[in-house]
């Protein structure tokens, strides 16, 4: 199987728009959370918040990855996340590339902006994780 890596610029484009749909995703989220827990002010509400959030996001992505490899803006560009070997994403490996990439975001972007140097232009959570990021041709 030849594996065709999309450019740095289709990978950014579909992480904006990523970004955009998580907005959506992390509303409704925040919604349900709000009715839930309305004390605002209370000493457990923020770090619960935040983990409340980063565990969302993370069922968001991992329940793609590992269904056909594409999440919603990934279908849109037409690129797949897949194994080094081009296999579907098991639960381990897109846990692993999911908790990589919130430590490579949180570190200034180093994690995105790895891509710019790399040879097939690939984060560096697809470097660490053992994943490929591929273009699919119709």
């Amino acid at each position: 199987m030849t594996l065709i890596f999309p450019g740095f610029w289709r990978r950014f484009v579909s992480l904006l728009y990523e970004f955009l749909i998580l907005l959506a995703v992390i509303f409704i989220a925040s919604f349900i959370f709000h009715l839930i827990f309305r004390d605002a002010n209370s000493f457990y509400f923020i770090p619960l918040y935040q983990f409340y959030l980063l565990i969302i996001m993370g069922y968001y992505f991992i329940w793609f990855w590992t269904h056909g490899g594409q999440t919603l803006a990934m279908q849109t560009w037409k690129i797949r996340v897949v194994t080094v070997d081009g296999n579907t994403l098991d639960k381990r490996k897109a846990i692993t590339r999911y908790l990589i990439a919130v430590i490579g975001i949180m570190l200034f972007g180093i994690g995105i902006l790895w891509a710019l140097i790399d040879r097939d232009h690939q984060f560096l959570h697809d470097r660490l994780a053992g994943t490929r990021v591929i273009r699919i041709e119709n």
